[in-house]
């Protein structure tokens, strides 16, 4: 998703609401009218509050990096949770009848305010576990699959689902196939693909690119230590990681000349 993409998305609701509440404590202690219609009685940050906010800043940029935010809508997303529970802290700090009500806000603002998902084009195929993979790997070996195993929770995988459904949109043909596995509800799939599905897992998501019905490359990897390698799971970095313009000509060449054999036998 481009910047310009991301400031389109920015007027809605669910993300002007978050940015407000994400900034809330700050407003009111560094606009001078909010702060004296809100009867504080300093309108300036005490030492225990720049503490606060600064440890904040440092829980964001790690969060945000381990969930694999690429732009400014996934930064934003990621980070909404740990500056709401930071201005909850604050405001009970200042005043608990504030701390309470803020944090009344905030549940109704995510009962009512759900955040938005992606509404594009998607040629993804939901399976359902190893078996299912398997089936259809074996169905015809002719055809190439790249297979997303996800978790439903994991932040990094909410934010590279959009993307994933984009990359389908672009490269699937009828013999290049994505597929999706929630290795959460089917855990079978994760032992035979020897995927952790901890909450501390570091891969997850995991691209599997399968060939003649084999796995033939995937992200992350383990190199020859066994150590996992890190992957930043942009639009850019997948098809680079795994040459998807090549592979999408190199499908749809092979899907042309079929045709071709296909009709000259009905001649």
């Amino acid at each position: 998703m481009s910047f310009k993409e991301d400031l389109t998305l920015l007027p809605k609701p669910y993300y002007l609401v978050n940015i407000l509440l994400s900034l809330s404590y700050l407003i009111s202690k560094r606009i001078p009218i909010v702060c004296h219609i809100l009867g504080q009685e300093e309108c300036e940050l005490d030492s225990r509050e720049t503490e606060i906010l600064f440890f904040l800043m440092i829980v964001i940029m790690i969060r945000t990096r381990k969930a694999g935010s690429v732009t400014m809508i996934n930064y934003l997303s990621s980070s909404f949770v740990y500056t709401k529970i930071a201005n909850m802290i604050l405001w009970f700090y200042a005043d608990i009848r504030m701390g309470i009500l803020f944090a009344a806000v905030c549940i109704l603002c995510g009962l009512l305010l759900p955040e938005p998902t992606y509404q594009g084009p998607e040629k993804v195929i939901y399976l359902r576990g190893a078996t299912s993979l398997q089936e259809e790997l074996q169905r015809d070996t002719r055809v190439m699959w790249i297979v997303a195993f996800y978790t439903a929770w994991n932040p990094a995988c909410v934010t590279f689902a959009p993307i994933y459904s984009q990359l389908s949109a672009e490269f699937a043909l009828d013999n290049f196939k994505f597929g999706k596995v929630d290795i959460g509800r089917y855990p079978d799939a994760a032992t035979k693909y020897h995927i952790s599905d901890s909450s501390t897992s570091k891969q997850l998501p995991t691209l599997i690119l399968f060939k003649e019905g084999k796995e033939v490359d995937r992200r992350p990897y383990a190199d020859h230590k066994g150590k996992l390698v890190k992957f930043l799971f942009s639009i850019d970095n997948v098809k680079a990681a795994f040459d998807l313009n090549n592979v999408y000509q190199t499908c749809k060449s092979n899907l042309a000349k079929r045709k071709g054999k296909k009709e000259l036998k009905e001649e």
